[in-house]
């Protein structure tokens, strides 16, 4: 017996070599050799922002606390861990795919044939003594499918991308926290500027409405330019709880985002204090593909596809399956354990090869080879999205960074302007509707700067989120 189950493991370790499907290796990625913008923008170095770790890239503490809690947590996240968790014990089990089955049984049973069947004939026949027929069994029972063609290779293989995936999964929520939670920050911080701009232009409407008023009752001005002058004021005044109600829902959002219950965020810094980064550089763009971790997933998911075309095919070919059980048999309860006389052995081996439903297996090996090819042109895809999101994070820091400096010219020409109307208003020199404008004017002019502002910094945010930083 022992010569019979070597040679049938040599037999099935011999044709497990064989192999029914050739893997599809990963494309070469369609990357260009630089980032389009990438020279207006970066400075040169080989090195990416997206290889510093996110407690470096955002230094300012109040944002660094809300990170750290959203990645601690956030339920996204801790979903994401779950699955990992999962994840690896499907991985661990998978394993034991090459381990023989092993079954211990025991049984006991007894039966009374029936007189006119050919059990109880024979029991009659042989003047057994009793019409009852005892059977007691005690045995160990192996059962082992050789992986000739690869099958459970495939399924190690899969499961192993699979777990893979996980991780590549959490470190994209990861990444998508980190950026969302720095800009829901400059988006709070950019409230705050506006709600201070707006606040400030009500107490400078106040002052104006107040000398036409005067103006009015001095018979210097008409009913009409205290009305317009009163209109202009409440424009701003109308914003103040508007920007008041935006900067609750946002504070809201940003500790949802971080697994907190809504309520005030301190902040300790203001928009103008958080600067933009001098040192930018994408690095080489072909380092994208191994950064992104959904690119990364998606070529984990080829792994996957290559995997479960080996399974389908392999399901198409002759299965081998080795069998083997022993112990104790005895029609006698106190012959049971009588060794050696109640001691039996069995060894078999079975092929089994489908037939009538090889024609549903057919298709779904070629079901999977197509699902395959879906992976590489979706592989090929994240890609291709990933260099458009960097170079349109890259355009937006060069064109924003140009807005800002108009905004800027503009915001100081309209505060100069301003000061000199109130100045020629109050002596005489100016009327009204000069005064109404330039208020008009520097008020949404302030309000625009403080926008562009927030867009350069979230364009910042973003151009490290696409490069694949974030997760570090």
């Amino acid at each position: 017996m022992k010569k019979y189950i070597s040679g049938l493991g040599l037999v099935a370790v011999l044709l497990s070599a064989c192999s029914v499907s050739k893997d599809i290796k990963a494309p070469a990625p369609e990357v260009p050799a630089t980032f389009r913008n990438a020279a207006a923008v970066t400075t040169g170095d080989t090195s990416s922002i997206a290889d510093i770790q996110w407690r470096q890239f955002f230094t300012e503490p109040v944002l660094q606390k809300l990170i750290d809690s959203a990645i601690i947590r956030n339920y996204d996240v801790q979903i994401a861990v779950k699955n990992i968790e999962s994840s690896q014990l499907l991985f661990k089990q998978v394993k034991w795919n090459y381990v023989p089955e092993v079954a211990l049984n025991v049984t006991a049973n007894s039966q009374r044939p029936s007189d006119n069947s050919i059990t109880g004939l024979s029991i009659n026949q042989y003047n057994i003594g009793t019409h009852h027929i005892e059977d007691y069994s005690a045995n160990l029972s192996l059962s082992w499918e050789a992986d000739i063609w690869g099958k459970i290779r495939n399924q190690q293989k899969s499961a192993l991308a699979s777990y893979l995936q996980t991780n590549e999964a959490k470190k994209l929520i990861q990444t998508n926290i980190v950026a969302g939670v720095s800009q829901g920050y400059y988006n709070l911080l950019m409230l705050d500027a506006q709600l201070d701009i707006a606040k400030r232009n009500v107490r400078l409407n106040d002052s104006t409405l107040r000398i036409i008023k005067l103006q009015y009752d001095a018979g210097q001005v008409t009913s009409l330019a205290v009305q317009q002058a009163d209109a202009q004021r409440l424009v701003a005044a109308g914003l103040v709880p508007q920007l008041e109600q935006n900067i609750t829902i946002q504070e809201n959002a940003l500790r949802i985002l971080t697994g907190a219950l809504p309520d005030k965020i301190e902040r300790t810094a203001s928009l103008d204090q958080i600067t933009i980064p001098d040192n930018i550089s994408t690095g080489v763009a072909t380092a994208v593909v191994s950064r992104r971790p959904d690119v990364r997933s998606a070529e984990l998911a080829l792994n996957i596809a290559n995997a479960n075309v080996g399974i389908t095919n392999a399901n198409m070919y002759p299965a081998l399956r080795i069998t083997a059980s022993g112990g104790l048999n005895s029609f006698k309860s106190s012959n049971w354990f009588n060794i050696p006389a109640s001691l039996f052995g069995i060894v078999g081996a079975s092929v089994v090869t489908p037939l009538l439903d090889h024609k549903q297996l057919s298709t779904q090996y070629k079901v999977a080879k197509v699902d395959r090819e879906k992976v590489v042109l979706q592989f090929r895809q994240s890609v291709l999205n990933a260099v458009g999101e960097v170079s349109n994070a890259l355009v937006s820091i060069e064109k924003l960074k140009a807005q800002q400096a108009i905004a800027a010219d503009r915001v100081s020409t309209l505060q100069k302007a301003t000061g000199n109307a109130n100045l020629l208003f109050r002596n005489g020199l100016a009327n009204y509707l000069e005064v109404i404008t330039a208020q008009s004017n520097v008020l949404q002019s302030e309000l625009e700067l403080a926008t562009i502002k927030r867009d350069q910094l979230n364009a910042v945010s973003e151009l490290y989120r696409s490069l694949g930083g974030g997760w570090k």
